[in-house]
C-alpha cells in the first residue's frame, strides 16, 4: 500500500550542510556525511541531497562526495545538482543514488527529462520545480538558485515534464524557503490537479502538523523539508531530528 512520504532535503554548499532563507544567505549547520549517519538511524523513508553550488556554478556534479554519500545512506538516496546529461545521470546511478534530481538543466533543455527517463527508467527521474509568487498574482518559474526567471508557464512545464517521461515532480516555494510557516497549499492543489505522477511538496514546512495538513489535504505525497529536520526550537539550535518510526505512522493515521 503507498503511503506519504516524509523527506529530509539537504542542501549542500562548499562540500557543508547549509539552509537557507529564500534561496539567500546560506549558514553552515554541519557536516552532510554526519546527518545522513543520523537519518540512517532515524529509518527516513527517502533522502534528498542538493548541491547548490552545481548549477550556479555550471560545474559538474563531485561525484567523489556523491559517491561518500551513497556509501553511507541505507535509505532511497535523491540527489540533484550540476545534472545537464544523460552520461552525469549514469554514473551518478552507478555509484549507488536512486533517484537523480533535475531542475534548471530540465528547464533550459526538457528534452533532457526524455533522454534521461529512457535511459535509466522514469521512475528514477525527478523534476524540480522552483517558483515564486508573481507580484499581480499567479506564480513564475525560477532556475539557477533563484537567480533567473524563466518565462514559462508552471503548470504547462509541469505537464510537458510528464509526457517526456519525468517519474516524479518536486514543486518548492522559494517565498517560503526558511520560514517555517507551513505549506503553500494553494500551489499544492494547483500542482497535483494538473499531474498523476508522484508529487513532493518543498518549502516552508515548520511542524509535523503542516506535513500532517499536507497529507490530509493531498493525500498520498511526498512531504519534503529542510529547516524542520536541522533545526530545534524557537530558537532554531542545529539538531538533525525526525519522527520516530510510531510517531510517524501515528501522524499519517490521524491525517490521512
Amino acid at each position: 500500500m503507498l503511503r506519504p512520504r516524509i523527506i529530509p532535503c539537504l542542501l549542500v554548499k562548499e562540500k557543508g550542510l547549509v539552509k537557507t532563507v529564500n534561496f539567500k544567505d546560506p549558514k553552515y549547520v554541519g557536516d552532510p556525511i554526519n546527518a545522513v549517519r543520523i537519518f540512517n538511524e532515524k529509518e527516513v523513508d527517502e533522502l534528498m541531497i542538493i548541491d547548490i553550488d552545481a548549477s550556479a556554478e555550471n560545474r559538474e556534479p563531485d561525484y567523489k562526495m556523491i559517491e561518500h554519500w551513497a556509501s553511507e545512506c541505507r535509505m532511497p538516496l535523491c540527489y540533484g545538482g550540476g545534472i545537464k546529461s544523460v552520461e552525469q545521470a549514469r554514473r551518478i546511478f552507478a555509484l549507488g543514488v536512486e533517484k537523480v534530481a533535475i531542475s534548471s538543466a530540465a528547464v533550459q533543455n526538457p528534452k533532457l527529462i526524455k533522454e534521461i527517463s529512457e535511459s535509466v527508467g522514469s521512475q528514477s527521474v525527478v523534476v524540480v520545480v522552483d517558483v515564486r509568487k508573481k507580484l499581480l498574482g499567479g506564480y513564475e518559474m525560477s532556475i539557477l538558485n533563484g537567480k533567473k526567471t524563466i518565462n514559462k508557464n508552471v503548470f504547462d512545464f509541469i505537464e510537458e515534464a510528464e509526457k517526456l517521461g519525468a517519474g516524479e515532480i518536486i514543486i518548492n516555494n522559494i517565498d517560503l524557503d526558511g520560514k517555517m510557516k507551513g505549506y503553500d497549499m494553494v500551489l499544492a492543489e494547483k500542482v497535483r490537479a494538473k499531474t498523476t505522477l508522484p508529487l513532493t511538496i518543498l518549502g516552508g514546512a515548520g511542524s509535523l502538523e503542516d506535513i500532517g495538513e499536507l497529507i490530509k489535504k493531498l493525500r498520498i505525497i511526498g512531504a519534503a523539508a529542510g529547516s524542520l529536520f536541522v533545526f530545534k526550537g524557537k530558537y532554531k539550535a542545529v539538531l538533525i531530528n525526525y519522527p520516530s518510526p510510531n510517531l510517524k505512522d501515528e501522524l499519517i493515521k490521524k491525517y490521512l
